[in-house]
């Protein structure tokens, strides 16, 4: 028998592939803002684990570090998407995961009805021959695309037979929220030591907050911002040294780095200042996976999907990611432009995110920071 893997083990793995997942990502996008949802990619290869076989199989169960067809595993998927896309107490994260196929392409009945069983996923028919026809189909796959990833489709030729869209918005109400008459525009300082003026966010709370010392003893903060219901809370982490580039934390930030901030947290009434920002990010994942071991599913000479379909050379063509997040004095989309005032002294520690910063988005129940998003903030955070 195999053995059992335990939520923790489980919760390990995703923090591990979502560590690959952005030092990879970094470096393709070095200069830039970005935001990545590792769940949401996570959830479209297991979906393509569900149709794969041989090579492709094995590759994709590497990346991930578990096999989706293990009952184990579905069953910890459901439970933890579960958790997270509860909107109940104010938290909104939606993620759909849409396979395109080919029109005319028999898939194998087993394969339907285990992909109905994933959360979040649809199976559309799509003729690549038709771009518009295309363009609408994607249109209805996407659960609130902007429709950007719409126009990637008349990039597709005739033969191309499968493509993964996964998208993924989130929006919550902080536990305690930031008062609008508390933000100012003041000063944010780019990479290159150039100054703006952003709207920033600030009150005076008790957070949970650290301080960390990477393996090369570069010193850095941490803060943790709850959000209501307390099932999610923003982990934001800020080099100490105002010259030390974010890019020298990023490339040491691991697992291992990740599991202590949990125990290295502690509460603290502190002045916090943040950036009020929304972000978003598309790209294809058919030119970052092949990095972390994932080639064979985009090669038509190697792929195999014959646990989806009888037939030969269906191979994924693309596979766009999209996600979004907003961080604003309530949580929620900014209302009006609010009045400047000037803020009280306070003798309370600071923490001002008022220079280049990294956070993500963590499942708080799940122990060690498992990240739901992973974004860097390099540039103006607007």
């Amino acid at each position: 028998d195999p053995p059992t893997l335990t939520s923790s083990a489980m919760c390990q793995l995703h923090t591990e592939f979502a560590v690959s997942l952005y030092q990879t990502l970094k470096e393709t996008e070095n200069n830039s803002n970005l935001i990545v949802s590792p769940v949401s990619v996570s959830l479209s290869l297991g979906l393509l684990q569900l149709g794969a076989r041989g090579n492709t199989l094995a590759q994709l169960e590497a990346a991930l570090g578990y096999d989706v067809n293990d009952m184990q595993v579905q069953d910890f998927l459901l439970r933890s998407q579960g958790d997270v896309g509860n909107s109940s107490h104010g938290v909104r994260l939606q993620q759909a995961c849409a396979l395109f196929i080919q029109t005319g392409v028999q898939l194998l009945p087993v394969f339907t009805q285990h992909a109905a069983a994933l959360r979040n996923s649809s199976l559309v028919r799509a003729n690549f021959s038709k771009p518009n026809h295309t363009h609408l189909q994607l249109q209805h796959g996407e659960v609130f695309g902007s429709g950007e990833a719409q126009g990637e489709a008349s990039l597709w030729g005739k033969r191309l037979q499968m493509a993964l869209v996964n998208t993924v918005n989130f929006r919550g109400v902080w536990q305690k929220q930031f008062l609008f008459t508390d933000t100012q525009n003041l000063p944010f300082t780019l990479s290159d030591g150039s100054t703006i003026k952003v709207p920033m966010m600030h009150q005076a709370t008790e957070v949970n907050f650290g301080q960390f010392r990477t393996l090369s003893d570069q010193r850095y903060t941490v803060l943790e911002l709850p959000y209501l219901g307390r099932s999610l809370s923003l982990l934001v982490a800020l080099p100490s040294d105002r010259k030390t580039p974010l890019s020298s934390l990023e490339s040491q930030i691991t697992p291992r780095a990740l599991a202590t901030w949990d125990t290295g947290l502690r509460r603290t009434k502190m002045d916090v200042f943040l950036p009020r920002f929304k972000m978003q990010n598309r790209f294809n994942l058919r030119v970052v996976l092949p990095s972390m071991g994932v080639s064979d599913a985009f090669n038509p000479m190697a792929a195999d999907f014959t646990g989806m379909s009888g037939t030969e050379g269906l191979y994924v063509s693309d596979a766009f990611h999209e996600a979004r997040i907003e961080v604003t004095e309530d949580g929620t989309k900014a209302a009006a432009a609010t009045a400047m005032v000037l803020l009280k002294r306070s003798r309370a520690p600071v923490f001002k995110a008022d220079r280049p910063f990294f956070f993500l988005l963590r499942q708080v129940n799940t122990g060690p920071p498992y990240p739901l998003h992973y974004p860097r903030i390099p540039l103006p955070p607007l």
